[in-house]
Formats: structure tokens, sequence, C-alpha cells
């Protein structure tokens, strides 16, 4: 276990960078996991951590010690270090350095998949991921536009479902829908069929865009349906993750009925 108090220490500088530089993330292809929901999470899907990294005065905490016991490489920072570095208020005061996964996209999807192109907000790119996890979806693909899925804030947001899935960064997505199969699944509130009157037994690629501007033109030429998600208040659109969870459950609901 090793202590570090000075803020001159090389390892210390190396993962404050990647606490709060997405520039560095990318360089060095590791990112930070906040508080014990995610490291007990990593520990269970994934293994070991590059680094478990703790709050000295929070060491000995009944959690924390927990993980302790079931990580290799441990760091303890003194609380003046460590406040300066982690993103969580009122935390226990441990978090995770962990690499980043180098998945390769296949060359053909042939389950259900998710594809995002160019969402904006992590919480929203979170949300998404959360709701693809827990309806079983394991394939999820995003474009070069979008947020970085690996950032502390998308990672809190997806509450350790980027540990289930397969998530592929940087996509050219219309060549992916060129090669597959699969039904293409667009929400369109102009959509004259609505989600409950599609069939979602079978695998379906389903597709959502930006916040603001939807699915680009040139993606949304590949849809093979369009559908709505009726509602009956005066809102002309629902939020991005609210219409993906409403989906994902719609095809959860017709697998299992």
């Amino acid at each position: 276990m090793k202590l570090i108090t000075s803020r001159d220490n090389a390892l210390y500088k190396e993962i404050k960078h990647l606490a709060t530089s997405s520039q560095a993330r990318r360089k060095l292809a590791s990112t930070i996991l906040d508080g014990v929901h995610l490291c007990s999470g990593y520990v269970e899907n994934r293994g070991q951590p590059t680094w478990c990294v703790v709050n000295e005065m929070s060491q000995h905490h009944p959690e924390i010690a927990q993980l302790l016991a079931r990580t290799e490489h441990q760091i303890i920072l003194s609380d003046a270090l460590y406040q300066s570095l982690s993103q969580v208020e009122n935390g226990v005061g441990i978090f995770f350095v962990v690499p980043i996964p180098n998945i390769t996209a296949p060359a053909v999807i042939s389950q259900t998949a998710v594809m995002l192109e160019n969402l904006q907000d992590p919480g929203n790119l979170g949300s998404v991921l959360r709701s693809a996890a827990a309806a079983g979806i394991k394939q999820v693909f995003c474009s070069d536009g979008t947020v970085s899925a690996w950032s502390p804030k998308v990672l809190r947001a997806g509450m350790g479902a980027h540990f289930v899935l397969e998530i592929i960064e940087n996509c050219d997505l219309p060549s992916m829908l060129n090669a597959s199969n699969l039904t293409v699944l667009a929400t369109s509130s102009h959509a004259d069929k609505t989600i409950y009157e599609c069939e979602l037994s079978r695998d379906v690629i389903w597709l959502f865009g930006h916040e603001g501007q939807g699915i680009s033109d040139a993606l949304m030429v590949h849809a093979t349906e369009k559908v709505s998600i009726p509602h009956l208040g005066k809102i002309e659109s629902l939020n991005v993750a609210a219409s993906a969870a409403i989906c994902f459950f719609e095809q959860v609901r017709q697998r299992t009925a």
C-alpha cells in the first residue's frame, strides 16, 4: 500500500490528469471510477483495477476495507490530495483507475443493439447505457460526435452498465448499417406507427440521435421503420434517455409476455 502526500509525486500527477482531462484519458486509455458502487461493480464484473485509490482518513471504512481486501495495487492519498481529485460530493473516499476497453466492432451486427449519434449530454448517455444493460442489450455503438462513454460523469450516470456492455466508440454508423440485415428502428414524432404496434420479439437496431437535432438525415435514411411514442400531454417530444428506456422495455415486455 503506497502512501502519497506530495503534489509533486509523479503518480499523483498522472492520476490527476486522468481525473480532470478527457485528452489524458484518451491518451492513456484509462479512466476514473469514483465511489463504492462503481468500484464494487468493476471488481465483480471486470476484475482488478490498475490502481485502487483511497482517502487516508477513510481507509478503515467498512465498505472501503472490503474493497481493499479484494484489490492488489493500492494507493493511499492524504486527505488534501484526495479531495482535489474526487468529483463525488460526500463520497466515502475511494476511486479506481481502470483501463478503457479496446473493443473491435463486429463485421456484422447480428443481435439487438443500440446506435447513438451525436449525443452530447453525459447524463443522457449514461442513462441510455443503464437502460440498455437492464433490458439485456449487449452492444452499443457511438458515433464520433458522441460524448465520451468513459468520462467520469457518464460512468456515474451509467451506474455500472459499462461493465456488462460492449461499448464501441467512434463508429461509422451508416457503414455498419449497410452491412446488417436487421430491422433498423428510429423514433419520430411524425411517424404514424407507434412503438406498441411494432413487432419487437425479433432482433433490431435502435437509432437515437442528438438531443436537439435528432437523428441526421444521413443516418435516418437507413431506418427501415419509424415509430412514435404516444403521449397525452402537450409536449412535443421526450428526452432521448426517456425515449430509449420506453423502447427497450417495450421490447422486453414483448419478449417476456
